[in-house]
């Protein structure tokens, strides 16, 4: 900074850690930049953001715009993947400032001959600086403003929008200063804001009773899970499966014959984290299930979970990757309360944590090579951070359509961590947040704090870890609208697929879990099943990818009501070509009716103004005319989901106006 600067630039948005680590978005979203940039004394003060894609060589450039209180803000758009930069400048405008001066005299009847000759130094500058074809109306000023004969001309060009707009547009920038925290976006593809995920166990996809499903017969399921609107397929780990310590059904220690064991249970005699489960097929039949899918617009994500099982090959090709205890043994992981006597953590402080490094990158790589492009990472808060920022980078350097959704339901500082060192996404709390207060906070945490620049939420009703209390009475109405929230709160969604969809509830008494959980044993689904769940999960995902304004989470607004069972919420698109009201009532067990406050200023009407609320579940239309507006809601069809369109207008002969 030169000791001649006299700008001050502070309290920079968005910037996260000092630039330490990056903000995100996807392909076609703009980026708004906040700043305080300010000098001494009262002289014109102005700044520029500048921003370049990193494969480019020249920065671009969009002036700020003052607000309020030396609150200056900027926007632009990002247009590719990967890493862009951007940067502040500001300076004392000394033409402006001129400008201005000269403005407020004229004004006060002064006489400016001196001042005109005074501006002509900035003329000369704007003349270096600006393009030829402004060449000659500058050259014109200058001798217009040293003749002192055509005065009253002068005065009124040195006035000019022209004028002003040439200093705006060609700035001098005499002793700038530069704020340059290493401010970066990453840019990642529309999926990473807006996905919807199926998840089931490729196990249990056989048509046969009893019988361990293959890839063959997941290929079979495409069409259906397509055809409801899902575009990512998630498995769970399709590696073999260990079988020293495996679980038994229901969790227990002890296995059976014919007990399947967790898949999370990675390695054995079959091989580990780059091989198959052998009942499920071959790397060809995978490969060709993951074109099927691509071909139905369906992306399969794969499980990422780096642990292995005590006969992984792992153990005995490379045992200093383990922490091996006095007796000999490996002390098994754990997740308190939650015990994994089939899982052995690897042992990341270990002093060949380089091969360790590279190998677990190399497994990543080799998915990657046979087509995958969406990790959804087990447990990544029990591995170091600073592991998941390398591999992370080195994925994405060479495939930067590589998405990662990171599992972990942990403390909130560890899981925005993890989203700061590079995961697409993350899961969230929403599983918990069932009361109208806790859903409020929740929001507006995910779309108005400063982790919203770089936590993208994914909210699941439901996993094969997690049968929350609130489903485990098995109500089709909470059911309905904890999948409506989660479907229409954040662009990202996904749901433990059969279990979900047929409302499976039977709980481990007292726990969290799921009694015969899927996680031990192989479970038969008629695929060809349907009933209201399935019949809404297809409707609202489709309605997903016909209104945009669905697909972002960040542009919600939180409507006001007077009835704490009711809760409502208003989206919209940028240019508010598509607005949605969504209404829910939080009572599973009795009908709600209160009064909504409608976002009249976000929609664009006013006060009188009717409105037409098309709901796109029922197909009903209802015509509001005011702020507040009253509704009532029956738990068995527990919200609406309402597109607002204006009324037709039609003109008379006489010229009258009346809407339809």
């Amino acid at each position: 900074m030169s000791r001649q600067s006299r700008v001050i630039i502070e309290n920079v948005y968005p910037e996260i850690d000092n630039g330490r680590y990056y903000i995100k978005r996807v392909l076609g979203e703009s980026v708004t930049v906040e700043a305080d940039i300010f000098g001494d004394g009262h002289d014109v003060v102005a700044g520029a953001l500048l921003y370049k894609h990193q494969d480019s060589k020249k920065w671009k450039e969009t002036r700020f715009s003052p607000t309020e209180n030396d609150r200056w803000i900027a926007t632009f758009r990002v247009e590719k993947q990967e890493i862009y930069h951007y940067k502040i400048q500001g300076w004392v405008d000394y033409a402006l400032n001129w400008q201005h001066n000269i403005e407020r005299k004229i004004q006060a009847e002064q006489y400016v001959n001196v001042e005109l000759l005074d501006g002509v130094q900035y003329l000369e500058k704007l003349l270096k600086n600006a393009g030829s074809k402004h060449h000659q109306h500058i050259k014109y000023l200058i001798g217009l403003f040293k003749d002192e004969q055509r005065y009253e001309e002068a005065i009124q060009e040195a006035l000019s929008d022209r004028l002003h707009d040439l200093f705006v547009e060609y700035p001098t920038k005499d002793f700038a200063v530069t704020y340059d925290n290493n401010l970066r976006v990453y840019v990642d593809r529309k999926k990473a804001l807006f996905s919807t995920w199926y998840e089931f166990f490729p196990r249990s996809a056989s048509e046969e009773a009893g019988k361990h499903g293959t890839f063959k017969d997941c290929e079979r399921l495409i069409p259906r899970i397509a055809a409801m609107g899902f575009d990512v397929l998630y498995f769970p780990p399709i590696h073999p499966i260990g079988e020293v310590n495996r679980k038994g059904k229901n969790n227990t220690t002890e296995a059976f014959e014919g007990d399947v064991g967790s898949p999370w249970g990675i390695g054995s005699k079959h091989g580990g984290h780059k091989d198959i489960h052998p009942e499920l097929g071959t790397i060809d039949d995978f490969k060709n299930l993951i074109k099927i899918a691509n071909d139905y617009g369906v992306e399969i994500a794969m499980d990422y979970a780096l642990q292995c099982a005590p006969d992984h090959p792992y153990v005995k090709e490379h045992p200093q990757w383990f922490r091996w205890r006095p007796d000999g043994s490996v002390q098994y992981a754990e997740n308190p309360p939650k015990k994994y006597q089939d899982i052995l953590p690897i042992y990341f402080e270990t002093e060949d944590w380089e091969n360790l490094w590279n190998e677990l990158l190399d497994i990543a790589l080799y998915w990657v090579k046979q087509g995958i492009r969406i990790f959804r990472v087990d447990n990544p808060h029990t591995k170091p951070f600073q592991f998941w920022e390398w591999l992370i980078a080195n994925v994405k350097k060479d495939y930067p359509d590589v998405l990662f959704l990171s599992e972990a339901f942990t403390r909130p500082r560890v899981m925005h961590e993890l989203a700061k060192v590079g995961f697409t996404q993350s899961y969230t709390y929403y599983t918990w947040r069932n009361f109208r207060h806790e859903i409020l906070e929740y929001m507006e945490e995910l779309s108005n704090s400063k982790g919203a620049e770089y936590f993208r939420p994914n909210f699941w009703p439901n996993t094969p870890d997690i049968n929350p209390y609130s489903l485990q009475g098995g109500k089709e109405s909470i059911f309905l609208m904890r999948y409506f929230m989660a479907a229409t709160l954040s662009s990202n969604y996904g749901m433990y697929g059969p279990v979900f969809e047929y409302m499976i509830h039977a709980a481990v008494p007292g726990k969290e879990e799921y009694l015969d959980s899927e996680k031990y044993q192989i479970q038969h689904w008629d695929w060809n099943q349907t009933n209201k769940m399935t019949h809404l999960i297809t409707m609202i995902n489709h309605i997903r990818r016909d209104n945009e304004a669905l697909q972002f989470t960040r542009n919600i607004t939180l409507c006001d009501t007077d009835n704490e069972s009711l809760f409502a919420y208003y989206k919209e698109t940028e240019d508010k070509s598509n607005q949605l009201l969504m209404i829910v009532n939080l009572d599973p067990y009795n009908r709600q009716s209160g009064w909504i406050k409608t976002p009249l200023n976000l929609i664009g009407v006013n006060e009188g103004e009717p409105i037409i609320m098309h709901d796109l579940i029922t197909q009903s239309s209802y015509t509001w005319n005011s702020e507040w507006n009253f509704v009532e809601i029956d738990p068995n069809s527990p919200f609406h989901l309402f597109q607002i369109r204006r009324p037709k207008v039609y003109r008379s002969g006489n010229g009258y106006q009346h809407p339809s």
